[in-house]
């Protein structure tokens, strides 16, 4: 797999992220894919080549290594970054329909006509987006993880197994480096558990904002609500169609 293609992809991704979706990204190239591409694969490599059985009965070995690893660790590992990096392509695919509105808008209005201050502030349908994202990526990973413990029980790997399924009969098989395996497996392990933990944090931090920002908002309409019941105040006050206005915003940014 070309993973430099990806990674020029999910290069975008960065001018739109909060400070915890940049750490994340970072510790996803750095600390997964590079380990997984310079590393993890050439362990796995000739997995099957050097997985010896003390039998030479055909069909035995394969037939263990079939039961013991239905799915090696680096295909399952690939297909997790492959999972989790896709719901990134959903923020900057809602970022290229903001701008495209953006441009035929100009076309129809003029070049000075703004229907954003700026298509990739995450207000509105992209803030659902964004947010939407976080919860995926974090399903999947712990989806993975999950997936990875019910298959090699706890992320061990252990030195040999007893193999008793047909053709063999307790046959003992051993594991070519168990030490190497298990180390990059809970390294791995490890990697995806501090971004579950990253998503999370930037679930809140993005609920928190948000929060923060339609509490100030609020705060701001009520001053300016009561501005003509000042004592001694001649200023005429103008009703202010607060909701109405909201909504067209809102529907403008989507």
């Amino acid at each position: 797999m070309d993973w430099k293609t990806l990674e020029s992809l999910l290069s975008g991704v960065n001018k739109y992220s909060t400070g915890f979706g940049r750490i994340w990204l970072s510790l996803v190239f750095v600390f997964r894919v590079m380990v997984f591409v310079v590393a993890a694969e050439r362990v796995w490599s000739d997995d099957t080549k050097e997985f010896d059985c003390d039998t030479k009965r055909p069909g035995c070995p394969n037939a263990c290594y079939n039961y013991f690893f239905p799915i090696i660790h680096t295909r399952l590992w690939a297909l997790q970054l492959i999972f989790v990096t896709c719901p990134s392509f959903l923020v900057v695919m809602h970022v290229w329909y903001r701008e495209d509105r953006e441009r035929k808008y100009r076309l129809t209005h003029g070049e000075g006509a703004k229907l954003y201050d700026n298509p990739g502030q995450k207000h509105g349908g992209l803030w659902w987006t964004y947010l939407f994202s976080l919860f995926f990526k974090t399903a999947i990973e712990i989806g993975f993880l999950y997936l990875l413990h019910l298959i090699y029980n706890n992320f061990d790997m252990p030195r040999s197994v007893v193999c008793d399924i047909e053709p063999c009969r307790q046959v003992t098989c051993y594991i070519a480096r168990p030490t190497e395996k298990r180390v990059f497996t809970y390294f791995m392990v490890g990697a995806s558990a501090i971004c579950i933990i990253l998503n999370v944090c930037e679930i809140f931090y993005l609920i928190a904002m948000r929060i923060l920002h339609l509490t100030h908002k609020g705060s701001h309409v009520t001053e300016r609500r009561r501005c003509g019941e000042c004592e001694g105040c001649n200023i005429a006050m103008t009703p202010i169609a607060h909701t109405t206005a909201y909504t067209e915003k809102s529907e403008k940014q989507l």
